[in-house]
């Protein structure tokens, strides 16, 4: 029996992928469960099994190739079809079986994915009615809030979508430029983005043109902070690093200062304030930059922020990360003090109002208590969404982080008090 292997939905608004391996060939004998290729999406890279055993009778995609939930990639000769989501379905059906329906039709991607940012929230809930109206006047509902519980859209949020994207100007973000012709100073090499870098370029432009950034910048005196963070790792029998301590100071001061645990909802012209904190870590793989996010920051020691730090990081690194690990985030932290630098500009993880950069600390002759001091300092760049975070109020937010970071007594404390 000749059973078509549809790709199966690959997690709530993705619409497509790319597939990045094929791990059968025409011949090949599968077994059920049996991985049959990779894909890689905005969120992850994902290894699409067989829900069969069978023989590869055709195989209809290769690598490069872009597919979609429900397309049809490879027949198999083998036992009847397994019923289910991805299942593989007869080719054809006897005259006498009703006809198989259409795979159904993803739902929009979101626009978003992982760099310096964190993929978008995925649209709520809503009504097939909703879902009709937003298709009919040209809105992507994966577009928009809900304002209703549990982020419930309403017709009345589509059109206050309609009416918010109509009032930008013609011709903005989403119009790309035309590039000149390069090749006429000299030879050239067109190549496609990959998923994530795709994702990654459609996240930064949204960020940078939705968000009215400002960055201020400071630093730590981090001498002692130094030394705490090597004998804690010691003591612990954990790696404690940088950006692990970063997690759990951004987390008090969040509390601290809420304002900076909040979202800008332009459509409804109201500010959403978040009472949990979840914190994006920006990680570097070879595929690009990717945002895991570490759940209640707030409500953990250091022992276990470090713990999770590293396994999100391998996460990222061995392309493990599901939609879910990436999403929720409040406020970001991106460090590149393991490649150096004396600061820099990141982009707010749009729709979150702030990040924090980290960059490489330096010896520095600081002037204390009437003499100068050798002293390691590291520099601190904050950048913010000026809608909802004044100067004023961003100095303080950063004075106080790098005050934090150089007390680690008060840190080993709040350690103590975690038990």
């Amino acid at each position: 029996m000749s059973i078509e292997f549809r790709l199966p939905e690959l997690g709530e608004n993705i619409k497509q992928g790319d597939v990045v391996k094929v791990l059968v060939k025409a011949g090949d004998s599968v077994r059920k469960d049996q991985p049959l290729l990779e894909v890689e999406t905005d969120k992850a890279s994902v290894e699409v099994p067989s829900t069969t055993a069978g023989r590869v009778a055709d195989l209809r995609v290769k690598v490069g190739d872009k597919v979609k939930p429900g397309q049809v990639l490879l027949t198999l000769e083998g036992p009847a079809p397994v019923a289910g989501n991805g299942a593989p379905e007869p080719a054809a059906p006897p005259a006498s079986a009703a006809p198989a329906p259409a795979p159904k039709a993803p739902a929009p991607a979101a626009l978003t994915p992982a760099p310096v940012a964190e993929p978008a929230a995925p649209s709520g809930p809503a009504a097939p009615s909703v879902r009709k109206f937003a298709r009919e006047i040209g809105v992507d509902i994966s577009l928009v809030r809900g304002s209703g519980s549990d982020g419930r859209i309403s017709i009345e949020d589509v059109k206050a979508y309609a009416r918010a994207r109509a009032a930008q100007p013609a011709g903005g973000a989403g119009a790309p430029a035309p590039l000149p012709d390069l090749a006429k100073w000299g030879p050239v090499e067109r190549k496609p983005m990959t998923a994530v870098r795709r994702a990654t370029a459609r996240h930064m432009s949204l960020a940078w043109t939705r968000i009215p950034h400002v960055t201020q910048s400071d630093k730590a005196d981090v001498t002692e902070f130094e030394e705490f963070r090597k004998g804690y790792a010691k003591k612990a029998g954990v790696g404690l690093t940088a950006t692990a301590l970063a997690v759990k100071v951004c987390a008090a001061a969040l509390r601290r200062f809420p304002q900076f645990n909040v979202s800008v909802d332009e459509a409804a012209e109201a500010v959403v304030w978040k009472s949990y904190c979840h914190i994006g870590l920006a990680v570097d793989t070879d595929r690009g930059l990717l945002v895991p996010v570490l759940r209640d920051a707030d409500k953990k020691g250091l022992k276990a922020i470090a713990s999770e730090v590293g396994l999100l990081a391998q996460k990222a690194r061995d392309k493990k990360l599901s939609a879910d690990d990436m999403s929720g985030g409040c406020f970001t932290i991106t460090n590149l003090g393991g490649i150096g630098g004396t600061g820099f500009t990141p982009i707010v993880n749009w729709p979150e109002a702030a990040i924090l950069g980290l960059s490489r600390s330096n010896w520095e002759p600081v002037f204390k208590d009437g003499e100068f001091v050798p002293r390691l300092m590291m520099p601190l760049s904050l950048s913010y969404d000026h809608r909802v975070i004044d100067g004023a109020d961003a100095a303080r937010f950063l004075r106080w982080v790098a005050e934090a970071l150089a007390q680690p007594l008060v840190l080993a404390l709040e350690e103590e008090g975690h038990g």
